[in-house]
């Protein structure tokens, strides 16, 4: 069995995802394999839809269609404690007031998600939740509080607006003493069954740039100063914040997560974490 067409590989347009995917191209041949950049939303629809094979995406994303896709191994983003790039703006402080209306941003699944288990569970608050372009002034303007991911929540953790900033990462940690994973890297079944030394290829060549860009972050920190402002101390904090190995605690808190959508009806069903085979790691063991 095989494909008569190039393996479609779906990459996260943030930089808290650039560990994993820079240079990706270079450890492919550019004619069997096809790179596609965006949103999370838009990744989750489009390996929801078959359009990609492979594809970085929201971790509610692969809750949601868990029985089509499997998980590549040893590949996430995630944080145990601070993310710094999934952010609730707030015009009170939690403590002195609860929102009532709050603005999420439309471009991920897993934080808006995060936010309705963290108010619903922790804080035994329901406020009303309205879908808004990731633009905080705006947001603001008719609602409480709002929540923004990604690049977009970095550049608006610098300016000095007066508002209390929650990291929903360091209160998942608080809460529950687990990591959060936000990302996963997943196969559609159906690629795998059809091409499993293409989907292999691919696996390999992300954990080769994930492990060579974890060693080596200057060109990262030096592109996100370029093009996306702040100075090399925060981004080198940045990247040395999130976790890329998805680990067995950083599992134990996406399986919690999970759990908790499920109570509250986000999820219809559990979710079993499924993985990908590693056939070179088998080769090692034979």
């Amino acid at each position: 069995m095989g494909m008569n067409r190039p393996i479609t590989i779906g990459r996260i347009d943030y930089a808290n995802a650039w560990p994993l995917f820079h240079q990706l191209e270079d450890r492919v041949e550019w004619n069997r394999y096809e790179v596609i950049k965006r949103v999370p939303s838009e990744l989750n629809r489009l390996l929801q839809a078959g359009e990609l094979d492979v594809s970085a995406i929201s971790s509610f994303s692969y809750g949601q269609n868990a029985d089509d896709y499997m998980l590549l191994p040893h590949l996430s983003v995630g944080s145990i404690g601070k993310v710094n790039s999934i952010l609730l703006f707030l015009k009170e402080p939690l403590e002195r007031k609860r929102p009532e209306r709050i603005a999420l941003t439309a471009t991920s699944a897993t934080s808006v998600n995060l936010l309705k288990i963290l108010m619903t569970l922790r804080f035994e608050c329901e406020p009303e939740y309205v879908t808004a372009e990731p633009v905080l002034e705006k947001m603001l303007e008719t609602s409480d509080a709002a929540l923004i991911i990604g690049d977009q929540a970095i550049q608006a953790s610098w300016k000095n607006h007066g508002l209390h900033v929650i990291d929903l990462g360091q209160l998942w940690n608080e809460w529950t003493g687990l990591g959060m994973t936000y990302a996963v890297v997943a196969a559609r079944r159906e690629a795998v069954a059809a091409a499993p030394e293409a989907v292999q290829a691919v696996y390999n060549a992300i954990k080769a740039s994930k492990q060579y860009n974890k060693m080596h972050l200057r060109p990262l920190i030096e592109q996100a100063c370029s093009q996306l402002g702040g100075d090399s101390a925060y981004w080198n904090m940045y990247f040395h914040s999130l976790q890329y190995d998805f680990d067995s605690k950083l599992q134990e808190g996406l399986k919690l997560y999970f759990d908790y959508s499920k109570q509250l009806g986000l999820l219809t069903k559990q979710v079993e974490l499924t993985f990908f085979e590693d056939q070179s790691a088998q080769k090692v063991k034979e």
